[in-house]
């Protein structure tokens, strides 16, 4: 079972950042405006929400929780994040997440192999709240789809990328 200190520090910011990449590639895949951001934002905090209160959450994703409810992990991972994607434009967004996500695979596989299944899951799961947290098109909430193309299609992505 592993945990924080199972880690080195940069492999562990990255694998606390990893929850918020798996949110972000959804919502710059398909930007949904305003309403849409705030939605799929708050999906991605229900999911932590969540895992904390499930009994038979992963312990690594619960130590994940944790840390991130953490003023310092917070902090720790608001400069990840300014790091990994300074400078970035729009469409830089997606690919840069799933090469971090990339980066989480090859960590949890190596240091983390019996966590490694349920945290990835986990991830998968996340994404997928968010994708599914706000339509797209239509309008004043009228038509539309729960998700899109494109959220579909980085749906895939993010499974495949942690698969590898």
């Amino acid at each position: 079972m592993a945990d924080k200190q199972s880690f080195t520090q940069d492999e562990w910011i990255t694998i606390l950042m990893s929850p918020t990449i798996a949110g972000m590639a959804i919502t710059a895949a398909d930007p949904s405006g305003l309403w849409g951001m705030l939605k799929e934002s708050f999906a991605s905090g229900t999911a932590l929400a969540t895992a904390k209160s499930d009994p038979s959450a992963d312990p690594l994703v619960k130590a994940v929780v944790t840390d991130f409810e953490s003023a310092d992990g917070r902090g720790e991972i608001i400069e990840a994040l300014k790091a990994r994607f300074a400078g970035a434009t729009p469409d830089d967004v997606v690919p840069k997440a799933l090469a971090v996500l990339a980066d989480v695979a090859r960590i949890l596989d190596a240091k983390a192999p019996g966590d490694a299944a349920a945290f990835k899951a986990w991830l998968e799961e996340i994404s997928l709240k968010v994708a599914e947290a706000s339509k797209e098109g239509g309008f004043l909430g009228f038509g539309g789809v729960r998700v899109s193309d494109a959220e579909k299609a980085t749906l895939a992505d993010i499974q495949k990328t942690l698969s590898a």
